[in-house]
């Protein structure tokens, strides 16, 4: 993949601009929701959550797929990757809580899920940071 190697003026407006959605009020709501109450233990969690009548549903394909298209655009070259995670690393927390069961995601539920934001993760210097602070904090949390 392309990455830019610096930014411009276009990546700041699009860090703008993803800011401005995460504030829309559904946005921000499904954000709390998913931050606070989801936390899976086993794979089942996770495939339970994608099932339509799970309370937290909605929230889950919101939150998910606002990632995937921010993270999107930093792995195809539109937005500069250490640029876009200085302010847009809360999609990683999501990545961390589903990080042990990702292979199985993909495999048994969507073989899209989580693709840009594991690219993210794994292929730029700034995910790799801001990831692996996200994946020590949720450890810690299923730990204690």
């Amino acid at each position: 993949m392309y990455i830019k190697s610096a930014p411009d003026h276009h990546d700041a407006e699009l860090v703008l601009r993803l800011y401005e959605l995460r504030r829309d009020p559904v946005m921000r709501e499904s954000r709390d929701s998913l931050n606070a109450q989801f936390l899976p233990k086993t794979f089942e969690d996770v495939a339970a959550i994608v099932k339509t009548d799970h309370p937290l549903n909605r929230a889950y394909r919101q939150v998910s797929t606002y990632w995937e298209m921010a993270y999107g655009l930093m792995k195809h070259g539109t937005l500069n990757p250490d640029l876009g995670m200085e302010s847009n690393g809360e999609g990683m927390l999501l990545l961390a809580k589903v990080w042990p069961w990702l292979d199985r995601i993909q495999t048994e539920l969507n073989p899209r899920a989580f693709r840009n934001a594991q690219w993210v993760a794994t292929q730029t210097e700034a995910g790799q940071r801001v990831f692996a602070i996200f994946q020590a904090r949720i450890e810690k949390q299923r730990a204690g």
